[in-house]
């Protein structure tokens, strides 16, 4: 029989579809597993914002990835229950994100407020002298920052509640 470890371990090989250096696990996407009976899985996710195009995508990855290590039954159920937040990203996450380009967004306790979205590190150089050209970026969860030590425009990934 297989292990709720050993499920985790099978789904951090799942790759986010928008940042593929970043797995859904460690992206915090992944919030539940349940082992069910010998062959039967119940994993729970919860996508960045309920527009994301790429839910019906993710649950077929991870109904895949469970597929190819045995599990015979296979339910992906998303939820906007508990909805997804910033802080849910694992510290090896957010070196992906750091790794795919983007500056991770800071820890919050709850509040997003102006300061702390133009708090960001350079992801080429790892200066913080930086400064946001505007909180709007190509996706909705990402904001364009400038530095001003590199002279590298980069992205960050926005920190959200």
């Amino acid at each position: 029989m297989i292990s709720e470890k050993e499920i985790w371990q099978a789904l951090e090989v799942v790759k986010d579809p928008e940042i593929p250096t970043l797995s859904i696990v460690d992206m915090g996407i992944i919030t539940k597993v349940e082992i069910r009976g010998e062959s039967n899985v119940f994993v729970e996710m919860t996508p960045t914002f309920t527009g994301c195009p790429a839910i019906k995508m993710m649950e077929s990855m991870v109904s895949d990835r469970l597929k190819e290590i045995g599990i015979v039954t296979i339910e992906v159920k998303t939820t906007f229950d508990t909805p997804w937040n910033s802080n849910k990203l694992t510290e090896r996450g957010l070196l992906c994100l750091k790794k795919h380009g983007l500056a991770p967004p800071p820890k919050h306790n709850g509040e997003i407020t102006n300061e702390l979205l133009e708090i960001s590190v350079c992801p080429h150089c790892g200066s913080s002298n930086t400064e946001m050209k505007t909180p709007f970026g190509p996706t909705l969860c990402r904001s364009m920052h400038y530095c001003n030590n590199c002279l590298q425009a980069f992205e960050q990934f926005k920190p959200v509640v």
